[in-house]
């Protein structure tokens, strides 16, 4: 244990994606040294959330900052239960585009205690051996070293080989309607567990998301705090690995990965490339492409997730009919359309 925690103290990075000095096995207690890599990696300059305490009020304390911080986590790690603080968020909505009084167009942005950061950043080092063994090379959602631009370059060359063989390709561009506020918790839970993540880890999460309270700020005053009953935390740097667990979930009950359906690249089937919730199905038939979103829509909709056919797009290089599901016909485009992005590149 002792050259482990040498090993540790001897890498420390003030980089969030670098986990070289974090123990990544999940049964070892809370280390000091994982609390102070924690808490340099905190991005500073930040509102304070709901208990108003200030991120660089614990670096100005350095060690004892530290210290302190250390003893919260361990006591988090050991009884499973979290300060009611570090379970509230303030939301502010941000108005975007179109009519500032409706709700659906404002952009809510949620401020969280800056404490509770050091423990989840700690939890998601220790998540990060699940992620990488459990989602395959198609899911490029918040994993170091990959992005939309990846995917969009997949994509892009796709299509040129199509058109070397001047062979018909089909996309569907798949957006789900509020995606991570509806992700049921008790599913979320049975996921994990599934995914082999331990009991351990996994009631430490579900305590978390249990009693978990929000209000809202605005210019006119603050609300009373509310509950939040579904939906992945906002701005909370677990939510996206707790997402792609619960995406992966979705395809692999679709049985994407044993579908004949699909585009043939160097011996191996490819039908889908995700970044997140965003999911770009392809085949090389409208019949199977089709097949393969109506596959994704039932089990979607098994654990609270509900296509946006109005933002849903298709993309073909061949004849094409007019779709309609549950009473709307989804859009025909000409451009490659991925992760919210409108590319430059048409057929």
């Amino acid at each position: 244990m002792a050259r482990i925690h040498r090993r540790t103290v001897q890498k420390r990075s003030h980089d969030p994606d670098n986990h070289d000095g974090v123990i990544t096995d999940l049964e070892p207690d809370i280390l000091e040294c994982e609390v102070q890599w924690a808490l340099e990696s905190i991005t500073t300059n930040k509102a304070s959330g709901g208990d108003g305490i200030p991120v660089e009020l614990f670096q100005i304390l350095k060690d004892d900052a530290v210290k302190v911080l250390h003893s919260i986590c361990q006591q988090i790690w050991k009884t499973q239960q979290w300060p009611q603080d570090w379970k509230r968020s303030v939301f502010i909505p941000i108005p975007k585009k179109g009519n500032a009084k409706e709700c659906s167009n404002d952009r809510t942005i949620a401020l969280v205690s800056h404490a509770s950061k050091v423990m989840l950043k700690i939890l998601q080092a220790r998540l990060q051996q699940y992620v990488n063994r459990e989602l395959p090379d198609v899911q490029a959602g918040f994993r170091k070293g990959r992005g939309t631009r990846d995917q969009i370059a997949n994509i892009r060359w796709i299509i040129e080989k199509a058109r070397e063989l001047q062979q018909n390709i089909y996309f569907c561009f798949i957006d789900y309607a509020k995606a991570f506020d509806c992700v049921d918790h008790n599913k979320l839970w049975k996921i994990l567990q599934e995914m082999g993540i331990p009991d351990h880890l996994t009631c430490l999460l579900r305590n978390l998301y249990a009693g978990q309270e929000a209000t809202v700020r605005t210019g006119h005053g603050t609300t009373d705090w509310f509950q939040i009953g579904k939906g992945v935390h906002q701005s909370c740097i677990l939510s996206p690995c707790l997402f792609n667990f619960y995406a992966e979930y979705i395809m692999r009950n679709a049985g994407l990965e044993e579908a004949h359906a699909g585009i043939k690249i160097a011996g191996r089937n490819i039908n889908n490339l995700r970044y997140a919730d965003d999911t770009t199905l392809m085949a090389e038939s409208e019949e199977e492409l089709k097949s393969l979103l109506m596959k994704v829509k039932v089990e979607s909709e098994k654990v609270g997730l509900k296509l946006s056919i109005q933002k849903t797009k298709i993309m073909a290089s061949g004849p094409i009919t007019s779709w309609e599901i549950d009473g709307e016909t989804v859009e025909t485009v000409s451009r490659l359309y991925f992760s919210g992005l409108q590319n430059h590149f048409r057929w």
